[in-house]
């Protein structure tokens, strides 16, 4: 599956994209008044291979969810029970990212891809053909109410897909985190939950992360990716002390210098030091850039996976929107090697998909204008 979804990655669309250059200089504003909306909408434009691309809804949140051996290293003062546990908000409808969710009129799907405790409530096995059914859903974890979307359809309460690879994964300041054949299936498993939302209706997918020490395998991987020093590519997570922080940095380089992880090699460099979740999310990535399908990034999370996914298939940062810059370093980092400007900065690092929602309705501003406005000739407005 990884392979064939690699070889059908190709590059944007030149003449859409000139179709889209010479329809925003026509329209009835300035040039260029538009400032990053313009570029944004050209790029969106060379993905679908179209002049103006499809709007991009509905909306479908994807929220991979693992655990991490390297949380014995004390990392975070959070218990990683945290992370099943916050599982049972989303479902229950009660976290930020099910306000802003609904806010958007998006969809949340929850996948579990490497949480280390059984979640205590039943879940639609990913690769049956229920995954896509909103009855996905737990009953006992008591879902919110259905919400409209953004042209008053109704958006189907979040759900958890069981995908689990392993539970947890290994400490990888002593060992790898992951066998590359369970580094292939998280990658896989994200391939398989991008093209179900796809064939669902999504317009455009919004990744998604839930994971007690995930910031840690991420600086990794930014730092293995990029060639930072570790230091670059680490922050403190849900804002640990300063004594946390320095032996966070500490384990980041003690991992590298352990495997000594090679970027020509993204599926080794995800097994050395990454997540399930960064796995999958690499996958998703993937996913989406072969149906030519945009996903918005989220935080720090997302763009260690990005930069997984751009190993493997260059091509694939032509699907991808950065939302936000995480107020973690090594998003920065991350996006100035993918060549992403963010669309907002507001010092967010909570991760779950909430910084991506927040940029949605900036993508989707950017296509509709496209579609809506009206030219100089069509208005009989004269131009300079």
């Amino acid at each position: 599956m990884l392979e064939t979804t690699i070889a059908e990655i190709g590059p944007p669309d030149p003449v859409a994209m000139t179709a889209a250059r010479d329809l925003q200089a026509r329209l009835t504003k300035p040039a260029g008044s538009l400032g990053a909306l313009e570029e944004l909408s050209v790029r969106l434009a060379g993905l679908a291979g179209v002049c103006p691309p499809p709007l991009p809804e509905p909306a479908a949140v994807a929220i991979f969810a693992g655990d991490h051996g390297v949380h014995a290293q004390r990392v975070t003062p959070w218990p990683q029970e945290v992370t099943a546990q916050m599982i049972g908000n989303f479902l229950a409808g009660g976290a930020v990212v099910n306000a802003f969710a609904r806010q958007a009129g998006a969809s949340v799907t929850v996948v579990d891809v490497g949480v280390a405790a059984p979640l205590p409530f039943p879940a639609a096995d990913a690769t049956s053909a229920d995954a896509t059914s909103a009855d996905a859903t737990s009953a006992d974890a008591a879902p919110a109410d259905s919400a409209p979307g953004p042209t008053g359809t109704t958006v189907a309460p979040p759900r958890v897909l069981d995908a689990n690879v392993r539970r947890g994964t290994r400490d990888m300041t002593v060992t790898a985190a992951l066998t590359r054949d369970e580094t292939r299936a998280a990658v896989e498993t994200g391939i398989r939950v991008a093209g179900e939302l796809i064939d669902a209706g999504a317009g455009v997918l919004l990744t998604g992360d839930m994971g007690i020490a995930n910031t840690t395998p991420a600086a990794a991987l930014v730092a293995a990716f990029t060639g930072v020093d570790p230091e670059a590519a680490t922050g403190r997570g849900t804002g640990v002390d300063d004594e946390t922080y320095r032996r966070k940095v500490g384990v980041v380089r003690t991992a590298l210098q352990r495997h000594r992880p090679d970027p020509a090699d993204p599926l080794g460099v995800l097994a050395a030091v990454g997540g399930l979740e960064h796995a999958a999310l690499a996958g998703l990535l993937l996913g989406a850039a072969a149906r030519r399908v945009p996903v918005l990034l989220d935080g720090v999370i997302a763009v260690s996976a990005a930069l997984a996914a751009a190993a493997l298939a260059p091509d694939a940062v032509g699907a991808m929107v950065a939302g936000h810059r995480s107020a973690e370093p090594g998003a920065t980092v991350a996006l100035r090697h993918l060549g992403l400007d963010p669309l907002v900065d507001l010092g967010l690092r909570l991760g779950e998909g909430t910084g991506a929602l927040l940029a949605l309705p900036v993508v989707t501003g950017a296509v509709r204008v496209l579609h809506e406005v009206a030219t100089f000739d069509a208005a009989g407005v004269s131009e300079k």
